[in-house]
């Protein structure tokens, strides 16, 4: 209840709207347990769709690699069309489809989630939202991708190849330690609008976090309080992984070094861990290759 002095009570109108808005019902809501699940749905959902999406994404970037025309025009028609569409009918067109072909019954069938708790959550829509949000985000990471690898200078992989690596081999130890510096920040992005774009997934049924929140607003007549609980579990994801994600790209922020023979594991090269040796000096134009960094 808004207050008699003048200015508090203009204020309180203002963060009330009228009177209208019931922040006890923000706070009663906020920890509510059918709420805070979905937060942990979300975030699986979430890790899930992103590491396909980025599997997918490295898939095409070899497949535009190849010199197989045909491979290079489905990789190419793919990232046109899943860039090119919104990622709402792309999940309305995954979870019709699914229906068309007759997967929901067989998908209903082996709906595990309420034996872990989630009463409310169908393997069907689950499934659905899954795939569209992992082919839409493997189109964009094959451009990530393709940047961070071709940022690499070409004569690492040349050297590699001529110290006996396969191309897969050299790209693995070679090339992707070092993309991975260019390709991080940008999926880390990725990432973060990841976990937003899982509300779109309300749309066809799945009782994720705003389709939560809509549910109890709608009983309650409670819609504004409900979405601002939401917005605010949103907002909490998206800060809590933007601090994971500076922690992250300052440990690849380091200039170029050498963690020479048993100095350093292909993750530790990686992710800017474990001890350094000194910077390897290359020598009119070559590099500097331990001994043991042959193919296996």
């Amino acid at each position: 209840m808004c207050t008699t002095t003048p200015f508090l009570d203009q204020l309180c109108q203002i963060v009330t709207l009228g009177g209208h808005f019931r922040w006890s019902a923000v706070g009663t809501y906020l920890f509510n347990p059918y709420i805070v699940e979905t937060i942990w749905l979300v975030i699986g959902l979430a890790i899930l769709a992103q590491v396909f999406g980025t599997l997918i994404g490295l898939l095409l970037y070899f497949m535009r690699r190849t010199r197989f025309a045909a491979s290079r025009w489905a990789a190419n028609a793919y990232i046109w069309f899943f860039r090119g569409t919104p990622l709402l009918v792309q999940i309305y067109l995954v979870s019709y489809g699914i229906n068309y072909i007759g997967l929901d019954p067989p998908l209903r069938a082996i709906n595990f989630f309420p034996a872990i708790g989630y009463s409310q959550v169908q393997m069907y829509f689950f499934v659905a939202a899954l795939l569209a949000l992992s082919w839409n985000e493997g189109a964009y990471m094959a451009e990530i991708v393709r940047a961070g690898i071709d940022s690499i200078d070409p004569g690492q992989l040349e050297a590699a190849r001529s110290l006996g690596m396969t191309y897969f081999v050299a790209m693995r130890r070679i090339v992707l330690p070092q993309a991975a510096r260019t390709i991080v920040p940008p999926l880390g992005n990725e990432f973060n609008g990841m976990l937003k774009n899982t509300s779109l997934a309300s749309v066809i049924g799945l009782t994720e976090l705003l389709q939560t929140s809509i549910n109890i607003g709608n009983a309650l007549f409670l819609q504004l309080e409900l979405f601002v609980v939401a917005s605010f579990w949103y907002l909490m994801m998206t800060t809590v992984w933007t601090a994971i994600q500076a922690y992250i790209e300052r440990k690849l922020n380091v200039s170029v070094t050498d963690f020479g023979p048993g100095q350093g594991s292909w993750t530790q090269r990686l992710l800017g861990f474990g001890r350094r040796g000194p910077v390897a000096v290359a020598g009119a134009g070559g590099i500097n290759v331990p001994a043991d960094r042959g193919a296996r």
